[in-house]
Parts: structure tokens; sequence; C-alpha cells
């Protein structure tokens, strides 16, 4: 029999990957071109071309027992993690180092990795709704508990007044994704100035470390010159998640990285120890292969125009089919008001002309449903005319 703890997860299974798995079973039906998913935020914009190249020098290039082998430290290889941190401070102005830097499988990997290295249980864990579902999960793991935000619908920036309140001598960590994922919204530097002041009154309060954690998958995936502040620069007890997955459209190589200043209350301990957590959650140490890689890469991006193009038709088209969301200023998703108080039914109506949304309630937000736009122009010009459809069930034209 499984874990008690495995019996909830198990029930409460992603809805972004049963969705996923529905819209392959539409496609078997119908045939993929006749299927709208928009369930699974997959990059369909190919790697840059240095990539490739990055991947055949090293191939051909280095002793394959060295390059698939063990790295020295569960951290990863050195000289990669140089690299990530003078990139970083040219970028940003920072003063990181090698030890700043710990080489992650993934942006999911390097959280579990923070958690582990913070978290004791009953500890919690703030997020602003909506976030990205696994948050819940991740903090669970380590048995933590998660406390939300309830989101404002009207700019989807934090809500800072309820943010204060429910700050207690147990919060141990506060996680942000800007861009974010749903809502493609970039948090102003404005809220991040005031979210610190926040951050820092209750620490001194409560005499307790407060770790704001920037979850940044999506930094690079920005539109009409937003500006993503970079939040080390804001508040010292910051750690940075970082990764390639949708930078460099690497989500199945499972390459990311953890930033942990010099600033952080105890930075030595908290680096040693999510060395450790690297090794004892069974990661070992990120990709051999593909610090490599990143690191011939550091100036590469990933070309978004592909997805400011189907940004900008999706969310044109969606409102002349009288839609109503906010036009996302980074990441890859509309995150769209459900025209029935019952978001989960709008989905279902929606799988009637084989388009597949995720309902808002799985990123703590009911009532909205979130379209990932990271597919083919095709899909999403072909799926116009079946949300007019759709949304004549619900709107007076």
């Amino acid at each position: 029999m499984i874990a008690d703890k495995m019996k909830g997860m198990v029930a409460n299974s992603s809805a972004i990957r049963a969705m996923f798995e529905e819209g392959n079973r539409l496609a078997s039906l119908y045939g993929a071109e006749n299927v709208y998913d928009f369930s699974l935020g997959n990059p369909n914009v190919p790697a840059p071309e240095a990539v490739k190249k990055a991947i055949v020098e090293l191939v051909e290039g280095e002793d394959p027992i060295a390059l698939h082998g063990y790295t020295n430290s569960n951290s990863g290889y050195p000289e990669v993690r140089q690299a990530v941190a003078d990139s970083l401070n040219e970028r940003f102005g920072t003063s990181f180092g090698e030890r700043n830097i710990i080489m992650t499988v993934g942006a999911a990997g390097g959280l579990n990795v923070i958690f582990k290295t913070l978290l004791n249980p009953g500890d919690e864990v703030i997020a602003f709704a909506p976030y990205f579902g696994e948050y819940r999960s991740y903090t669970n793991n380590y048995d933590g508990v998660l406390v939300e935000i309830s989101p404002d619908t009207e700019t989807f920036q934090p809500r800072l007044q309820e943010f204060e309140q429910k700050i207690t001598p147990k919060t141990k960590a506060v996680i942000v994704n800007t861009p974010n994922n749903p809502t493609g919204v970039v948090y102003s530097e404005a809220t991040i100035q005031k979210m610190a002041a926040i951050m820092e009154a209750k620490q001194k309060e409560y005499g307790t470390d407060i770790y704001l954690i920037s979850d940044e998958p999506y930094r690079e995936l920005v539109y009409d010159g937003a500006e993503v502040p970079y939040l080390t620069k804001y508040y010292d007890n910051t750690i940075v998640g970082y990764s390639y997955s949708k930078s460099l459209s690497l989500p199945g190589e499972r390459i990311g990285y953890l930033v942990i200043p010099d600033e952080v209350t105890d930075s030595e301990e908290v680096q040693s120890a999510a060395n450790v957590a690297t090794r004892i959650l069974g990661f070992v140490n990120a990709p051999t292969l593909q610090q490599k890689v990143v690191a011939k890469c550091l100036n590469e991006k990933t070309d978004i125009s592909f997805y400011n193009r189907n940004r900008e038709a999706l969310y044109e088209g969606l409102k002349e089919c009288g839609f109503t969301c906010i036009k996302p200023e980074g990441a890859f998703y509309l995150f769209v008001k459900s025209p029935i108080e019952d978001e989960k039914a709008f989905c279902e109506a929606a799988k009637g002309y084989n388009i597949l949304l995720v309902p808002g309630s799985s990123f703590g937000c009911p009532g909205y449903v979130r379209i990932a736009y990271c597919v083919a122009y095709e899909t999403i010009i072909g799926a116009l005319p079946r949300f007019q459809e759709l949304a004549k069930q619900y709107f007076q034209r």
C-alpha cells in the first residue's frame, strides 16, 4: 500500500498533466491538427543553434569518461558555476562567485533543494495566488505549510496588505514567480520594494529569518520592453531559482541553478546544506553534459518573436470573442476570466470544441482558465473560430 501522504497527492494529481493526456486521446480520435491543446507550458520554439553546436563540440572533443562522469562537487562544475556567476554580474551588477551558484536539475529540482535546506516541519511558505500549483507539492514534501495570499484579479500584482497580515513567526519563506505562471504579469519594482520592506520589518519584529525565493524560469521571456527586477538587489535574504527550460527551450534536459548570495543569513551554512540536499534528494548533481552546454550558451536566448506573435493573435482574438483577460507582459500564458463561475465546467464545454484549457483552481484562482500559447501559430489561428463558437454559448452579441 502506498504512503498516506502520496494518496492525497495522487488524488490531486496535476490537472495540467491530465489535460495534456486528454489532448493525446482526442488527437488519436480526431487527428492532432483538429485538437487545440493549450494545456502544457512546453516550449515549441527550437533551442538556439548554438546549443546544438555546443553539444557536438563537447561530445566530439572531450573525454567521454570525464564528460559523463560525476562532478567533484554535488553543486556542479566549478568553472560552470563561475561562468554563470560572471554572466549574472555583468547583467545585473551583482558580485557573485562560484560559491554562490549551485547547478540544479531544473528550477523544480532547485526549489526542492532549497526547501529541503530551509524548512522544518510546520514552517510556512507564502505564495501569491495565482501560483504554480506544484509549489504546494514541493512544500508538502518537507512537511511545510503553504499559505496563500488571495489574488488581486484587477492587476494580478500581489496583495501586500494581506501579505503583511499573514506573515507569522512560522513564516520561513516567501516564493514569487515573475514573469508569472499563469498570468504573464511582471511584478513591478515598486511592488518588490514594498514587499522587501514588509519582510525586513517582520524579520525584526519576530527575530526570525524570512527567505524570499525568486522562481525565475520565465525571466528572459518578456515583451514590449518590460523590465524584470533582479530581486537580490532589494532584499538580502533572497535566493534565486533559475531554469534554462524556457530561455533555451531545454525543458526535458532538466538544467538550472540556485543563487545563494553572501548576503543571505548564514550563507556558507545554507550553501553547504544545499550541496548536501542535492545529493540526498537523489539528484546527486545536475546533468554534466548540460552544465557544460549552458556554460557555452550563456548569452544565447530563444527567439521570443514566435511567442509574441502568438500572444498578439490570441489576445486580440479572444477579446473579439468577448472574453476578458489582461495582456501578458511575459512568459507564454493568458489567464482568461471564465464566463461562468465554475471554470471547470467551462473547461469541459471547451473540450466539446477540442479546445483544452487548464482551470484556474489549479493555480489557487478559481473562476479563470490558463491558456498556454507556446504552440504553433497555425494552432492559434485554427482555434479562434472554435473559440468564437464556444463564446456564443455565453455571450450575447
